[in-house]
């Protein structure tokens, strides 16, 4: 598990604030009427002038059919991650996920957000405050002298609260020169277990969380993960650095 001098993260500023400010302009547009592919281009363009660099369009990992091709991931409604966009126009009470991750200056910084697009409903809002609520729960334990399972075991609490089933096939994971590195970070486990944090190591934390299953099915495109059972879901992600001091947040959304 790497860990990064104060320098380094100090350099990562950058990177996060991008990845950060992005997005919130992203989730501004993202209203009734535009495409899927229209955030993409808007993010396409917004990386091409800040001469960063995509950590999605050429990712090829084992499970993905092909490169993704894509700056975003934009989930839509029962699809929770990985969504590769493609030729649909939002509507109202969509439930959009966005993730986006950026190389800029050497260091990447990863970051997702959720929306419902117009008014929605009621427990859509609530499947996006539980994501939001198990993030900095997550975050609260990103201190030197707590344990990487103290970090999963207070997300998943979180979720089961709500009443959520916990995937635990995908989740969080370290970052730094690169989108995915060690470790691992399961979205539950047990506290006081797995390696020590120390400072200067960097997280991607991310809770995700589904209606009324924990089993996902991989979507036509071969990319986007979908609910077994067509619930909905929601997605909320910070790249965060421990510090003697605490965590610092890196991807901290602008006000």
């Amino acid at each position: 598990m790497a860990r990064l001098r104060a320098s380094d993260i100090e350099a990562m500023r950058p990177a996060g604030a991008f990845v950060a400010n992005v997005l919130r302009e992203l989730v501004d547009a993202a209203q009734p009427g535009v495409n899927l592919l229209e955030l993409d281009a808007l993010a396409h363009e917004r990386i091409r002038t800040a001469d960063a660099t995509s950590c999605y369009i050429d990712y090829h990992p084992s499970f993905g059919a092909s490169p993704f091709g894509k700056v975003l991931c934009t989930s839509v409604n029962d699809a929770a991650l990985h969504g590769l966009p493609r030729d649909y126009t939002l509507q109202p009470g969509d439930l959009l996920s966005v993730d986006f991750a950026v190389e800029l200056g050497g260091w990447v910084a990863d970051s997702a957000r959720s929306v419902v697009v117009g008014e929605g409903q009621p427990e859509d809002h609530t499947l996006i405050a539980a994501t939001e609520e198990a993030l900095w729960a997550g975050i609260e334990q990103a201190r030197p002298g707590r344990r990487l399972g103290d970090i999963q075991a207070a997300i998943g609490q979180v979720g089961r609260r709500y009443g959520y089933a916990i995937n635990t096939d995908f989740g969080g994971h370290g970052v730094g020169r690169t989108m995915h590195e060690e470790p691992s970070i399961p979205n539950d486990g047990d506290p006081g277990t797995g390696p020590l944090l120390k400072p200067g190591m960097v997280f991607a934390i991310e809770p995700w969380f589904m209606h009324t299953t924990d089993e996902l099915v991989v979507d036509a495109d071969g990319w986007t993960l979908r609910s077994a059972d067509g619930s909905r879901a929601a997605h909320s992600e910070h790249t965060v650095a421990i510090t003697a001091e605490g965590p610092l947040v890196l991807t901290e959304r602008p006000q």
